[in-house]
């Protein structure tokens, strides 16, 4: 059709000018023979009278149009707008790397060191983004033939900054501080930050909408977003989007977790979020279930209604979702797994689906983007692990891939590969029906050796790994002890039947537990932190059970899957060993400020040392402030959903370093911060009723300082 209609265009437009053509020409050659010069004139003199002619000055060139990131949203990889080379931010050692493209295994990349962990990077045409998280900074970088890259400015931000955004305009940067709890405005051309704003715990992604006018927040530890307007003085609210509302209880709203990563639909009227739906229904369905949840930006809903009993899943027939009358429906084709621990979410135009790095799979996963529940329709999953090992089935290649890029034409993806130090090149389906996709080997590239010693780097590849069947039932330590921490969870440690026997296992919800098992719920188990806390020798575990951080980590093999494993102790004693010391030397804990106590912490560090208050004879300074002894702790109520412990069961003193920052708090969440945990101590746990408001007040203001 376009080529006949340019030809019916030229037929038209080629008799009107058929006879205005050969009048134009006529006076030009008339003009022409007026003002030749005669053939008598020396050459010197025409010469001369050539160079007296004020000629029409040539139309000036249009100025070639500025080149525009690739992308406005961070990543722990990034292409150049010049598509000349990948930005790659290596945080566990500490370097920035600029990869040639064409990747060619002959050009090294240039390494850039940083001042501390880099988290994400963001690539414009003059300049390179970076987020450093201890000390927290936004490090403003300029293109160096040298060097590859030389610093330009440094931005002092709050600390642990990981997440990264820029504005349509490119002006103005957002950063996510994920310790601190805060999102902070930079001036890029001033290389200042503007404003900084308190936000809900773990912030990580951050989008900017294409009109500008405001900002969505994802966080680790909840299932809600942040909303924070722009444009005036920034506000912060929650915008509920409940995660795979197909796959919840009826009637019921599931926790999340693992929300690292978000992506704007190119027209920016949906917003997806990858993460886990804890306690989603299933079979087997211990933990939950993996999902991208769709939230439409014009009125902030989520796309996905509330589950039926039996109901269907719906496919969108457009990117508009404003209406369900022409949409087609579909089974659910798939498990409840397509992807673990999502660490990346990129969006690919050409064919409008989403790229998942499946941190826990070692895979790479391509959902549909058109669907309500994309999770739910995976079209194709790129394995880049390629699995071996005489004793411990772990990726060999491509293990943990946490950062993905796309080729100027999407016809490719680069994909990081976080515990082997490697750069997978991967080639996607065009998803044609005229070119069957035919799957090929991947090449990588290495980039580094492990940045732990040896027995504890076998150790880094099995905190991430969910494919290890010893280790877990389909979730690695990272699923619910993201970089070390906590995911915010209360889980229900419970009875579960199995054909395989009797077995206690956590689950995600108590519907997630077999109907005809009692006691009904389990009783509840908060996940700990484990960065920064376990360099004592033991006891470990809630009720102090585990003699050492070696069983401790062995019983966990067995609670955190579906059912009993399989593994005799020797198998299991060898990953506990390898796991153990990367948890002691490969984690890095949460940033810690060097400063002066304010008068009001001082004071609570006075009462937190007193005889009065009892508070350092458990939580001892000198050992990551616990005893680890186990005792009592009467007078707790049952929380709904759960059982009662059994009698006289006894809890071991938590360790109080980085307390402030790791709510809920009991082993049953039933604090939400540390004001109600004082508040409502009942001298529990050293005395405090007979302080005042102020006093506690105080204490409170001290244990976040730990």
């Amino acid at each position: 059709m376009p080529r006949n209609t340019n030809a019916r265009r030229r037929r038209w437009h080629g008799r009107p000018m058929k006879h205005r053509s050969s009048t134009l020409l006529l006076a030009a050659l008339l003009a022409a023979a007026c003002s030749r010069p005669s053939r008598d004139t020396p050459a010197v003199e025409r010469s001369a009278e050539v160079a007296g002619t004020a000629a029409p000055a040539p139309p000036a060139s249009p100025p070639p149009p500025r080149l525009q990131a690739v992308t406005r949203v961070g990543s722990a990889l990034a292409r150049a707008p010049q598509d000349d080379a990948l930005y790659l931010a290596d945080e566990d050692h500490a370097v920035l790397r600029r990869i040639p493209l064409p990747v060619d295994v002959s050009t090294p990349p240039v390494e850039i060191a940083m001042p501390g962990r880099p988290a994400q990077v963001l690539a414009l045409a003059d300049r390179v983004l970076v987020t450093i998280r201890d000390p927290g900074l936004l490090l403003i970088l300029r293109p160096d033939p040298a060097a590859g890259l030389v610093e330009a400015a440094r931005v002092p931000l709050p600390a642990d900054a990981w997440g990264l955004a820029i504005t349509p305009d490119e002006r103005t940067a957002l950063v996510t501080s994920a310790w601190a709890g805060k999102v902070s405005a930079v001036d890029l051309a001033t290389a200042t930050a503007t404003w900084a704003i308190d936000v809900p715990r773990e912030p990580r992604g951050v989008v900017i909408r294409e009109d500008g006018a405001a900002a969505y927040v994802t966080h680790l530890t909840s299932a809600s977003l942040t909303r924070i307007a722009l444009g005036g003085a920034p506000e912060a609210r929650p915008v509920a989007l409940p995660p795979s509302p197909f796959r919840a209880p009826h009637g019921k709203s599931l926790s999340a977790s693992l929300g690292y990563a978000a992506a704007l639909s190119p027209d920016g009227r949906r917003l997806f979020v990858a993460r886990h739906a804890l306690g989603a229904l299933g079979e087997q369905a211990w933990f939950g279930a993996s999902t991208v949840d769709v939230l439409m930006t014009s009125d902030e809903a989520p796309l996905a209604p509330r589950r039926r009993q039996g109901a269907p899943l719906w496919r969108a027939s457009a990117l508009d979702g404003a209406a369900f009358d022409d949409e087609e429906l579909e089974l659910p084709n798939t498990s409840l797994a397509p992807f673990v621990q999502p660490r990346a979410l990129v969006y690919r135009k050409s064919t409008r689906t989403l790229l998942v790095a499946s941190e826990g799979t070692d895979t790479l996963v391509e959902l549909d983007a058109l669907a309500v529940d994309p999770a739910l329709r995976p079209l194709r999953t790129y394995d880049l692990g390629r699995h071996a090992g005489p004793d411990v089935y772990v990726a060999t290649l491509c293990g943990a891939p946490s950062g993905v890029a796309l080729s100027a034409d999407e016809s490719m993806a680069w994909v990081v590969c976080r515990s082997t130090d490697a750069l997978a090149i991967v080639r996607l389906d065009e998803h044609r029906d005229d070119a069957p996709f035919e799957a090929s080997p991947v090449p990588y590239i290495a980039l580094a050796g492990a940045p732990v010693p040896q027995q504890a780097a076998l150790g880094r590849k099995l905190f991430y790994n969910a494919v290890d069947w010893g280790t877990s039932g389909g979730l690695g330590c990272a699923g619910c002890h993201p970089d070390g921490r906590d995911d915010g969870h209360v889980w229900h440690e419970a009875r579960v039947m199995d054909i395989g026997g009797e077995s206690v296992n956590f689950l995600g919800s108590a519907e997630n537990q077999p109907a005809d098992v009692e006691p009904r719920g389990g009783v509840p188990r908060q996940t700990p932190m484990l960065a920064g806390r376990v360099s004592a020798e033991g006891p470990y575990g809630w009720n102090a059970q585990s003699e050492n951080l070696a069983e401790r980590l062995r019983e966990g093999f067995g609670l955190h899957r579906w059912g009993p494993g399989g593994l005799g102790n020797g198998e299991l004693a060898l990953r506990a060993r390898h796991l153990a010391a990367f948890l002691r030397v490969g984690l890095a804990p949460p940033p810690r400020e060097a400063r002066k106590l304010t008068p009001q912490e001082e004071h609570g560090r006075a009462l937190f040392m007193s005889d009065t208050a009892q508070c350092a004879r458990c939580h001892v300074p000198e050992t990551e402030h616990t005893d680890r002894m186990g005792y009592p702790m009467p007078g707790f109520a049952v929380r709904p959903g759960f059982a009662d412990e059994k009698a006289g069961q006894v809890f071991k003193t938590p360790s109080l370093r980085f307390v402030g920052g790791t709510a809920p708090y009991y082993h049953d969440g039933s604090a939400k911060t540390l004001e109600e945990l004082i508040d409502e101590n009942q001298d529990r746990m050293g005395r405090t009723s007979h302080m005042s408001r102020n006093d506690k007040a105080a204490l409170a203001a001290f244990l976040r300082t730990l």
